[in-house]
């Protein structure tokens, strides 16, 4: 860690937010000119800033100091205090009240507006009123410094300070002293493990229960951020042990007395190796309201069709102009007998074609059939090949954000006799829980999915649960149509799904010649740097001029992980600099967006009506009023600078981000020095996405790893136990 310090000259940026600042300090007896950045509050030019931190080098602009932690020095001469108040940092002081202040005052000038603001009415111009209101400005200006230095001394970020303050105000300090274990319950984004530092620093004991019963829930949530409903209690009493010096015993007590406040549940399982099983209460509610709901569908016995079903069908297939292999006939036939059912198969196995048949037979029988995916992006495309609207489940379920709610659940429910859902590994399982308790018990269910892919973000494995179960039928596709049998990007997709040639690598369909074109390329890198730059001339030069595809529109990156030379933020600064260089941006947290560049959308936001994934064009910067404007396929939706945490640049994302989605082009790079997300299904859910043309770049070695490694990482869930025991 380097130490510098200097005086701060102007500030060139700062996030009202968060406190990211940009700005520029004097040092050394030159007094030569560098750009510090890092979250700062409280201060202003005529301050000397004493500075902890690091050197580093923008690829725009520079070198520059990324401070980890700062402290302020008050002015201390008469010119160096008049230019610190001139800054405006103290509301109600501006330049000429600071130069009344100054020469009133001199030196003693800011002890006399932190020790006796009621002298300020002194200096002429300054009722009572304007010396209480230059009082608390005062007093708001230094908890936001004091309070930003406070977590920095104990190594927590400063950009947390005004999540903190916005929650509690002037009682900030106050509540970060004596209870800091608060934080993680009132304040999203702030955890257990930020609130166990800042309590052990203040010198509180190991065993307080606070801490005990945050560590326990802090467990658990992480367990569901890792995919999991549920962790064994000896997992969690461990972990208390081993990660936070917790004895077992007060761990023990602990769990009980959560379950008996109805916190968690602890269920056990006599017919597994958990022997018992630790849940939130919500995830808890879900599992057993999805297993509860279903044996009510399965319960109502379908009414007699109306109509023959071969015949209904037959008049179906004429109307849409397609025909149906027997194995969809099959499946058309039967599941118009369940009210609930699952069809499941790979890339080219019909099951866009055979949601489009279920549609229109349920249509022509007089049926109100709603269409729903995960995302918006799924939803788009399903309503795209089906020629009708399609939602995403929470446009369905009418989502309300100043509630946080659904407004249809089981009291209000959806208006329909089918719901069809599309993408439906992509579904965890608290939003399948509001889905199907929704879903009228004389309706009709379907959800429609690849079990081989990705499961969802969220905790839960559901489709594959519901199919393991056996409880709900299931229909498999697994026929490759002869138009999908020639293309090289299902044939090598399925190849990687059932690959069972341990320590082999697939030998792909691709182009036999370099003047041959195809569909699928296996490029071999095994130096990250070269696989960076095959990709940015893949990008620029190659693929666009080849196959004439637009290098921003058309072709997209997706990559297992985000750090390294091969991940995300390396490479959308890459290929930025490449597919978009030269024109004046927006620096926002250390990130410089461009008019053009491609942006992915991270959360749902309904008030903007742009959702996790959606993946737009900048169309213009306002740098004056800081707003930037989204172009989504014809629609704008604009950002204030303090909403771009909710963009990113989108020229790589993660495969995770890419579900539910196709692309023309896709290319992945595939390095070793990824091995922990060398998975199969997250290969072969990155070769489904592209429509045209596949490309993987890197060595045979991680491709054996990625093929060879069929088990992904397990997930615990209790929902099939629960199905079957229904």
């Amino acid at each position: 860690m380097i130490m510098i310090e200097g005086n701060l000259e102007r500030i060139t940026f700062q996030n009202e937010e968060n406190h990211y600042t940009i700005a520029r300090l004097s040092t050394g007896k030159s007094n030569s000119m560098i750009t510090i950045v890092g979250f700062m509050a409280g201060i202003s030019p005529g301050q000397t800033l004493r500075l902890s931190g690091n050197w580093e080098t923008h690829p725009r602009y520079g070198q520059q100091f990324k401070i980890e932690t700062f402290e302020v020095r008050l002015p201390e001469t008469i010119e160096g205090i008049q230019k610190y108040l001139e800054s405006g940092v103290i509301q109600n002081i501006g330049p000429l009240i600071a130069k009344r202040l100054v020469r009133y005052f001199g030196p003693k000038t800011l002890e006399i507006i932190e020790q006796y603001p009621e002298r300020l009415t002194e200096v002429h111009g300054i009722g009572k009123a304007k010396a209480r209101q230059i009082e608390s400005a005062w007093k708001g200006h230094h908890i936001v410094r004091e309070l930003m230095q406070f977590l920095q001394a104990r190594g927590i970020k400063g950009s947390y300070s005004a999540l903190i303050l916005k929650e509690y105000g002037e009682g900030a300090l106050e509540i970060l002293k004596n209870d800091p274990f608060q934080l993680a319950e009132d304040i999203p984004g702030i955890g257990f493990v930020i609130a166990d530092t800042i309590s052990q620093y203040n010198g509180a004991p190991l065993n307080d229960p606070k801490r005990i019963r945050g560590c326990i829930q802090h467990l658990i949530g992480q367990g569901e951020n890792d995919g999991h409903t549920f962790l064994p209690d000896t997992n969690i009493i461990d972990q208390c042990r081993q990660t936070f010096q917790i004895n077992p015993e007060t761990t023990a007590i602990a769990l009980k007395e959560l379950a008996d406040k109805g916190t968690v549940v602890i269920e056990e399982h006599e017919d597994a190796q958990v022997v018992k099983a630790v849940y939130s209460k919500e995830l808890y509610q879900a599992e057993q309201g999805i297993a509860n709901r279903f044996k009510a569908l399965l319960s109502v016995p379908m009414p007699p069709l109306s109509m023959n079903p071969e015949q209904i069908t037959q008049e179906i297939l004429q109307k849409l102009a397609i025909q149906l292999s027997s194995e969809q006939l099959n499946v058309l036939e039967q599941i118009l007998n369940h009210r609930a059912a699952v069809i499941t198969g790979g890339p080219g196995t019909g099951k866009t074609t055979l949601i489009r048949s279920v549609n229109a037979i349920f249509e022509r029988l007089g049926k109100l059939v709603v269409l729903a995916a995960p995302t918006g992006r799924a939803a788009k495309r399903l309503s795209e090949v089906v020629q009708r609207e399609a939602k995403t489940i929470h446009r369905l379920l009418k989502y309300n954000l100043k509630e946080q709610r659904f407004e249809i659940n089981q009291n209000n429910p959806i208006d329909a006799d089918v719901i069809i859902i599309d993408e439906a590994s992509m579904v965890d399982t608290l939003l399948l829980f509001h889905l199907i308790r929704a879903v009228p018990v004389t309706s009709v269910l379907i959800l429609v999915g690849d079990v081989f892919q990705l499961p969802s973000v969220g905790p839960g494995n559901v489709l594959k649960d519901i199919i393991q179960s056996n409880v709900i039928p299931v229909y498999y596709l697994k026929t490759i149509f002869r138009q999908a049998q020639e293309s090289p990007i299902i044939v090598n997709a399925h190849m990687v799904r059932d690959w069972n040639q341990k320590g082999e690598v697939p030998d792909f369909q691709t182009a036999k010649t370099d003047d041959e074109l195809s569909e699928f390329y296996f490029i071999q890198k095994s130096d990250p740097l070269a696989v960076v730059e095959t990709i940015k001339i893949l990008c620029s030069q190659s693929i666009p001029h080849r196959f004439n595809y637009n290098p921003i529109r058309d072709i997209q990156v997706l990559t297992p992980m985000h750090k390294g030379l091969i991940g995300t933020i390396n490479l959308n600064q890459e290929l930025q600099n490449i597919l978009n260089p030269g024109k004046n941006g927006m620096e926002i947290m250390g990130v410089t967006y461009k008019k053009d560049d491609k942006v992915m959308h991270l959360k749902n936001n309904y008030e903007k009506e742009v959702f996790n994934g959606d993946i737009g064009t900048i169309s213009s910067i306002d740098n004056q009023t800081r707003q930037v404007t989204v172009d989504y396929e014809g629609r704008t939706v604009n950002y204030e600078a303090e909403e771009m945490h909710e963009l990113s640049l989108a020229y790589a994302i993660s495969v995770h981000k890419s579900q539910g989605s196709e692309y023309p082009v896709v290319i992945v790079p595939l390095l070793t020095q990824h091995y922990i997300m060398l998975q199969r299904n997250l290969l072969y859910t990155a070769m489904t996405r592209g429509k045209k043309l596949v490309i993987l770049i890197g060595t045979r070695k991680a491709l054996s790893a990625a093929v060879n490694n069929d088990k992904p990482k397990e997930r615990l869930s209790g929902l099939t136990r629960r199905l079957l025991l229904n």
